[in-house]
């Protein structure tokens, strides 16, 4: 808020919505300035051009932060390009906002950002992050996050899923289990609003191999899954948070 009200240009990415945060917060001195996707060169030539004169400029996005997956790339880099210096002002981030509350492993994680907007196009870069090690954190459009869903179910119907939704507001959601439980949560919800940010499970976690599987069967037998997990980590070398998730599933069964 104090830096809305102390700068004089604001670059936004839709100059309605920014009018109405600025008069929310009682600011209306600064020079509105579109920066898009559709005209973020040029915009950021006379951005660039403000900030030369002796201007502060304050870049805003529509929601999240920008550059992630929101314009301001091409005016970061010039600003550095012209030894301007270009301070973050720290705010909301859905990205580590669900981080914070996942059940799911996420000491390592990939950034995805939106995937492809074509069925097949996302189907083939859905079956290439369930290959990877680590959890994944994506974004999906609401008319497209059920049919995102049905694909990891067709892919991998095992691996787990966390869904987050309108964080940080009224409606704000989350649920985690496999993409059909989920999938049928987010059905009986039916509040399809905003965007969704998803954390894939990693490949690690839900694809043990068999003789991991048959081991921690064997000592989830006989041991509560917290003990069959330390034991587990030590004869397999692989995380106990992941050996014990599997622990309690095979108690259970």
């Amino acid at each position: 808020m104090n830096v809305l009200s102390s700068v004089q240009m604001i670059a936004a990415e839709d100059t309605r919505r920014t009018q109405v945060l600025l008069a929310e917060i009682g600011s209306r001195q600064a020079q509105l300035v579109a920066l898009h996707a559709h005209n973020e060169q040029a915009a950021s030539g006379r951005i660039v051009a403000a900030l030369k004169r002796g201007l502060n400029v304050a870049l805003v996005s529509d929601a999240g932060t920008p550059l992630l997956c929101d314009p301001g790339f091409d005016l970061v880099r010039r600003c550095w390009q012209e030894a301007i210096p270009v301070v973050p002002v720290p705010g909301s981030s859905s990205v580590l906002a669900i981080l914070s509350v996942c059940p799911l492993p996420t000491g390592r994680f990939y950034f995805e950002g939106f995937l492809p907007a074509r069925a097949g196009q996302r189907r083939a870069r859905l079956k290439e992050l369930l290959q990877f090690p680590s959890a994944v954190v994506f974004f999906e459009a609401p008319h497209r996050v059920e049919a995102c869903l049905a694909d990891l179910e067709a892919l991998q119907p095992e691996r787990r899923i966390m869904v987050g939704r309108e964080m940080t507001k009224r409606h704000e959601t989350y649920y985690c289990d496999t993409a059909r439980v989920v999938a049928g949560l987010l059905k009986s919800d039916s509040q399809f609003r905003g965007e969704f940010v998803l954390v894939l499970e990693g490949s690690s976690a839900a694809g043990l191999d068999m003789d991991a599987e048959r081991t921690m069967g064997i000592l989830s037998s006989e041991l509560p899954p917290a003990q069959a997990a330390r034991i587990g980590a030590q004869l397999l070398g692989v995380e106990k948070s992941q050996l014990y998730d599997l622990a309690v599933k095979q108690r259970k069964s």
